[in-house]
């Protein structure tokens, strides 16, 4: 199948979810009328370095739904509404168009999932697959936008759900350690926390961000863009169901593998606690203090030592 026989595919795969749309697949580009404000972002996911696909539990499917879902994530974070997503998709000459198909597929039931339109994109042959998501959000007023920079001395630091069981699935599918097919799925299926994002934003929170590179890393983001420290106690943090027995098969401890390992999709919030009572579900893990900027944690009552969770080598 070639390249003009795939988007035919695709558009008939493809549902438009928004009375936005204006013109989408089929045409040169993407027309979408405009609320007041919009929010955007770009996330790339590349096999060898974000998936694997030469391993025998990952499929084409996965792929595209962790590429859909991990841009998402990102505007999440921000507390926006969700509208519109563009792929460029580069497809290496081993994988057949029933394979293309499911990349799609994948990035389809995040998309019906989530009220999302897949409104347009490229498709290209590349020595390596990849699929580049930009995704759209909206907002009424700035004011309903949460950044990285607002979290204030005094507000709790708050997660939406446990940590770990990305890092528990890499590690399953690895083969490095064994445990439940939930794992796996925590890997290769994220959700993204939209509605816990406008929750949040609604409730006022300062500060907020996805845990895409593991608690250590992201808490401190927060903590250098908004100039304070977070001070987070890690025996708070809520460890997924069966991450402890994942780290002590690695040897590790699970606290600290939880908070380092990354790609949990869960959001990271400041926000004084009476706020945070109006949202359901959070877990206080810590406090916003005046300090050195950035993240401080502690375990068992001790200093934790300096943890970093994922960054991707460049050069």
């Amino acid at each position: 199948m070639g390249e003009l026989a795939l988007i035919a595919a695709f558009e008939r795969l493809m549902q438009p979810r928004s009375e936005r749309i204006v013109r989408w697949i089929g045409d040169d580009a993407a027309v979408v009328r405009a609320r007041p404000v919009q929010v955007t972002s770009v996330d790339a996911t590349v096999d060898g370095e974000h998936v694997r696909l030469d391993l025998d539990a990952v499929s084409c499917a996965d792929v595209g739904h962790r590429a859909m879902a991990s841009a998402l994530s990102d505007l999440a974070a921000m507390g926006a509404e969700a509208g519109e997503a563009y792929v460029a998709l580069g497809v290496p000459p081993h994988l057949s168009a029933e394979d293309v198909l499911e990349i799609a597929r994948g990035l389809e039931g995040v998309c019906a999932r989530t009220g999302v339109t897949l409104a347009g994109g490229d498709l290209v042959r590349a020595a390596t697959l990849f699929a580049s998501v930009t995704v759209v959000g909206w907002a009424e007023r700035e004011q309903d936008l949460v950044g990285r920079d607002g979290a204030r001395p005094g507000d709790g630091v708050y997660l939406t759900g446990p940590l770990g069981l990305s890092a528990g699935g890499v590690a399953v599918v690895l083969g490095r350690a064994r445990g439940g097919a939930h794992l796996l799925d925590a890997y290769l299926r994220p959700v993204p926390r939209l509605e816990a994002g406008r929750a949040l934003a609604a409730a006022g929170a300062h500060a907020l961000i996805d845990i895409s590179d593991g608690l250590a890393t992201d808490a401190a983001h927060l903590g250098r863009s908004s100039g304070v420290l977070l001070d987070v106690d890690l025996d708070l943090v809520p460890l997924g169901d069966g991450v402890a027995g994942i780290a002590e098969q690695l040897g590790e401890d699970p606290a600290v593998f939880a908070a380092t390992g990354g790609e949990d999709f869960e959001l990271c919030a400041c926000l004084p606690d009476a706020a945070a009572a109006r949202v359901p579900g959070l877990v206080r893990i810590g406090e916003v203090r005046a300090g050195e900027p950035g993240a401080a944690f502690s375990r068992r009552g001790a200093p934790a030592g300096p943890l970093r969770g994922w960054e991707h080598p460049i050069g």
